[in-house]
This record gives C-alpha cells, sequence and structure tokens, in this order.
C-alpha cells in the first residue's frame, strides 16, 4: 500500500515514544511505502482535487537520522491506498477546516483514517456523555452558578476547558471550595466558554488508563499513567508514570459497548480513558502509547493497527 501520513512535523517527532513513528515502521516492514505532509500543505483549487505538498520517506533503523527524504512534490490525496491523519491536538480551527478538505478528498476516493467527519463530530471531552452508564457525574456549563451547585452536591471536582490537551488547564477544588471563583473565571471566561466539571475520582492514584479500541476490539493492555508526588494529573506530558497492565473485566466491558459504535462513525483507532470505573475522555485526533504498552508486555500495538488497516482498505477496495 502507498500510505499517506498528515502529521506534524518529522523533526518534533520523538522516535522512542511516537505512536505514528511506530505505524510507519511497521508499516515499512510490510513492505508499504511511506509519505507524509502536513496540513498545511493540504490544498483545494477551483475545478480541482485536493492535493497536498509531500515527501516519500524511508525509514533508516538509525536513531540520530532517522528518516530519508527526497524534496517535496504536489500530489493527489485520492491517489494514496490510505491518508492517516495524525496531526496533534489542538483541536482548533485549523483543524477543523482540514477535516472539511480531507472530506472533499473522500469524495474524490480517498481512503482517511480516521473519518474526517468523525473527528469533527466527535469532541474527545464531551463525547463521554453519549454512555452516561459509564461515567461519573459531570455537568458541562458556561454557568458559574451550575459549577457552585455542582460543588455543593459533590465537594471534590475536577474542572477543565473542553479543548485542552495533555492535561492542560484541569484543576481540583476541594470540600473548602478554595479558589472555585477564580478558577471558574479562568475557565469559562466569564461566562464565554464552556467548562467541563466532574466529580474527582480518587482512583486516580491507581492511574488514568489508556485503553486503545482498534478496527472496534481492545488492545489486550492498557497504559495507566499514574500522577507522581502531589500532582493530581496522570497526563505523561505532565510527568505522569506509565505502567502497561492487562485490561480488567470493567475495562473489557466499557471497550465491548463503545468499540463497535466508534468503529461504525469510522474511527479505525480510538483511546478511552478510564480512571477506575468511569470513562472520562475517548480521545480520537492521534492516540498514543503504542510504544509504551510493546516495551513493557511484548504486546505488539503497531502491528495490530496495520493489520486492521490493511484490513479496512481492502474492504474498502472491494
Amino acid at each position: 500500500m502507498e500510505l499517506l501520513f498528515i502529521a506534524d512535523p518529522l523533526h518534533s517527532f520523538k522516535i522512542y515514544k511516537d505512536t505514528t513513528f511506530a505505524m510507519m515502521r511497521e508499516a515499512q516492514r510490510r513492505g508499504h511505502t511511506l509519505t507524509v505532509s502536513e496540513p498545511q500543505h493540504i490544498m483545494w483549487q477551483r475545478g480541482s482535487k485536493v492535493s497536498a505538498r509531500v515527501q516519500d520517506i524511508r525509514l533508516t533503523g538509525d536513531p540520530t537520522h532517522w528518516y530519508d527524504a527526497p524534496a517535496q512534490h504536489s500530489a493527489w490525496l485520492a491517489d494514496f491506498d490510505a491518508v492517516l491523519m495524525r496531526k496533534d491536538p489542538p483541536f482548533d480551527s485549523e483543524y477543523f477546516y482540514a477535516t472539511h478538505l480531507l472530506e472533499q478528498a473522500e469524495r474524490e476516493g480517498a481512503r482517511v483514517f480516521n473519518k474526517p467527519r468523525a473527528l469533527r463530530d466527535h469532541p474527545e471531552k464531551l463525547a463521554i456523555m453519549e454512555f452516561p452508564q459509564f461515567i461519573g457525574p459531570t455537568l458541562v456549563t458556561r454557568d458559574a452558578g451550575d459549577i457552585q451547585r455542582f460543588h455543593a452536591q459533590h465537594q471534590d471536582i475536577i474542572l477543565k476547558p473542553l479543548d485542552g490537551m495533555g492535561g492542560m488547564g484541569i484543576f481540583r477544588v476541594g470540600p473548602d471550595g478554595l479558589n472555585l471563583g477564580s478558577i471558574t473565571e479562568t475557565l469559562n471566561r466569564h461566562g464565554a466558554r464552556s467548562v467541563m466539571v466532574q466529580k474527582f475520582l480518587p482512583e486516580i492514584v491507581e492511574g488514568d488508563k489508556r485503553v486503545l479500541i482498534i478496527g472496534g476490539k481492545p488492545v489486550p493492555f492498557c497504559l495507566a499513567r499514574i500522577p507522581q508526588g502531589r500532582e493530581v494529573r496522570g497526563n505523561l506530558a505532565t510527568g505522569g508514570k506509565g505502567v502497561a497492565r492487562p485490561l480488567s473485566a470493567r475495562d473489557r466491558e466499557i471497550a465491548a459497548a463503545l468499540g463497535p459504535v466508534l468503529q461504525q462513525r469510522g474511527l479505525l483507532l480510538a483511546g478511552v480513558d478510564v480512571i477506575g470505573d468511569c470513562v472520562t475522555e475517548i480521545n480520537v485526533t492521534s492516540p498514543t502509547c503504542f510504544q509504551e504498552i510493546q516495551e513493557q508486555t511484548g504486546c505488539d500495538v503497531a502491528s495490530l493497527f496495520i493489520d486492521a488497516l490493511e484490513a479496512a482498505v481492502a474492504t474498502h477496495s472491494g
């Protein structure tokens, strides 16, 4: 297959842990060809198909010079066997516009994973509200009074912006309510922006588990991101420690319920975050943790993903 990865600049990759790199490495091992681009290099001109400035790359196996790439050239997105949208958040207006360009490429015959419409219609924090049986007490609002009442009821709460990533902008307010007003004003910008508020889950000390779902089925191991020191966030980006574990019975129950729904919507890969027994987020833009799980358990997650990608392309082509 000829694969086009739309991602962040290659020079920004930390290949020792990068999931997109793990996908590329396994794809090349199987004989697939690799091409890369960035969202800002996608173009759609009147009367023409969606194209992009791209580079064909070859992985070298040398960590200091990990890829060879000739000069950029232009290519139609529809000419690739698969286009993988792996741009990291934030999901800002430019990401939003990129999904529209990718959806036009789909109309021209491109096969895009995850589907652009699914990326656009599946906000990663709000998406959990569709599955109330698997989440803890949760409120989404702009109104400070709503937040105060939620705090009065649940006493120990977490507040976070809907567009945050990597643990950014997450606050905990305990029973004393200290700084609740100030934190609310910071996050909702005096009522201009929506905020997610959740009951604090003490099980976070055991880790914020990333359950990967590929082709509707769960990877048998999750990565528990465990907060360190006095930190309440387990995100690896905030210093959390990643520990791979077999899925629990509850993890499997969640995956069995969500997996087919996500697959049917065109989400080949999703990362479901679970604290204790509760889903806290459903990541679909560029889920990670492939390399951490493989290093600790031997489970080759990238191989599972390329298996699913090959099957999805074959089904689409058939």
